[in-house]
């Protein structure tokens, strides 16, 4: 393919997504495939002779849309949204082009000072700090993983990434029974083993209990266990429930812990200032992260990890071998000269600051905050509603955007479930909470209306009749 036949290609794929995103409400949203249709409609093998653009981007056309879960869809209520705002869409058109490897300052200088002044615009939108920094992760999962690495370096003092673990005492994390399983999986990737990984009890509202935390690390002090932080959840994957931000950060801070805060959904709802009030003290968290690709609007993947202090991160994580270095900058205090490869797991990383440049220019954050209360008002009014509904019980109250509810019994829940995700108007998860099987409702796609909410709850009414 030459640039000619590109720019003519790249015109027809935008006129096609113009046509896409305008008619997604006629689509289902959650693809009414089954296992293998997309599969056996794949040839077996790969074409020795090139083929056509058309022939191409016809089977695209006749396989791949019907085969998609479409989450851009304005009645999309399951899990949490994955927004992409049309002005992040052409940002990463344009990071798509120029095809970057940001790893490095002199690989990348426009991304990497964009980068830093993106994050610091985003630490001014959510209130906190100004000594906080921070770094645009893929994903909360990634930001995890660094901080509990993070926790386990700074509880060996420094020994374990050279050393490794052999011999070492065994190393306890805490976090509530309400957190997110990227934490599960941290402690795994991280050596520290899911054994040792201590989910603290919750209260009424589902928030981590202080006194359990301290009597857990008492206990494994006194058994000979190594402490090594704390994960604190803000608007956890299941039912929204938060911890007790300050008090749990008191705790951790008097035990010399460190402390890290996934706040990967909710995190965004924080750029409205009424809403800070749940996660109050978060300013002495060690580490923070929350997902723009989540509830803001900026297009997958894009996840700031915010540090009180990146020294501990950058010295459990970078690793500068000489071709990596930049030859009389490295050392010179240049202003700007920073390289965030050596804040990540990963070496590789792709421009994702111009998605928030364009996104936090195009709507400003008063749009932006307008959109998340408009999305907290309307669950709310929708929760009221399906209360309102014969057989229909709120299992867990609003949190931010999210409630969850069930349909007379568990059975009756399930088959509700599956008939409103087959009927393809709306689509909702499950979870299970305090043994009982519910039904997730949450609102958060960036284009949804009040409309769009409520005739999901008409949905939920018409089948369960």
């Amino acid at each position: 393919m030459d640039l000619e036949q590109y720019g003519r290609w790249a015109k027809r794929i935008a006129d096609w997504s113009v046509d896409y995103l305008s008619t997604l409400r006629d689509r289902p949203v959650r693809a009414q495939t089954q296992p293998g249709d997309i599969l056996r409609q794949l040839p077996a093998s790969p074409p020795e002779t090139p083929e056509t653009m058309e022939t191409i981007f016809a089977d695209f056309e006749r396989i791949v849309p019907d085969g998609m879960t479409h989450w851009q869809h304005p009645r999309f209520f399951a899990y949490f949204p994955a927004n992409a705002a049309p002005a992040s869409m052409l940002a990463e058109q344009l990071t798509a082009t120029m095809a970057a490897q940001c790893m490095l300052w002199q690989t990348s200088p426009a991304a990497t000072e964009m980068e830093t002044r993106m994050v610091d615009w985003m630490r001014q939108a959510l209130g906190l700090p100004e000594a906080f920094r921070g770094v645009i992760q893929d994903s909360a999962s990634s930001a995890t993983l660094a901080a509990v690495l993070t926790m386990r370096e700074r509880a060996l003092a420094w020994s374990g990434n050279t050393a490794g673990l052999s011999g070492q005492p065994r190393m306890r994390i805490y976090a509530s029974a309400q957190a997110h399983s990227s934490i599960d999986k941290a402690v795994r990737i991280a050596g520290i083993g899911q054994d040792n990984l201590v989910k603290i009890a919750t209260d009424d509202d589902d928030a981590m209990r202080p006194e359990a935390l301290s009597a857990a690390i008492a206990a494994d002090r006194a058994a000979g266990y190594m402490p090594a932080g704390v994960v604190l959840c803000v608007g956890g994957t299941s039912v929204g429930a938060s911890d007790p931000i300050a008090a749990i950060l008191d705790i951790a801070a008097t035990e010399g812990l460190y402390s890290h805060v996934d706040a990967a959904w909710a995190g965004s709802a924080m750029i409205c200032p009424e809403v800070r009030e749940i996660w109050a003290g978060v300013e002495g968290a060690d580490s923070i992260v929350f997902n723009p690709h989540k509830w803001l609007g900026a297009q997958f993947d894009c996840s700031i990890h915010f540090l009180a202090d990146p020294g501990p991160q950058v010295r459990t994580l970078g690793l500068r071998p000489d071709y990596l270095e930049t030859p009389g900058l490295d050392d010179g205090g240049a202003e700007g000269l920073v390289n965030y490869s050596e804040w990540c797991v990963p070496l590789g990383r792709r421009f994702r600051a111009l998605k928030l440049w364009f996104l936090i220019r195009a709507y400003g954050l008063e749009g932006l905050r307008t959109r998340i209360r408009n999305h907290i008002a309307w669950a709310r009014e929708a929760e009221a509603a399906i209360a309102a509904l014969p057989g229909f019980e709120i299992m867990t109250p609003c949190r931010f955007s999210l409630f969850t509810f069930r349909y007379q019994d568990e059975p009756a829940t399930r088959a509700l479930l599956d008939r409103i995700n087959t009927d393809g108007r709306t689509y909702l998860t499950q979870t299970v909470h305090d043994g009982q099987f519910v039904i997730r409702f949450q609102v958060g796609q960036f284009d949804c209306t009040r409309s769009d909410v409520m005739m999901a709850v008409d949905v939920l009414a018409e089948l369960a009749a």
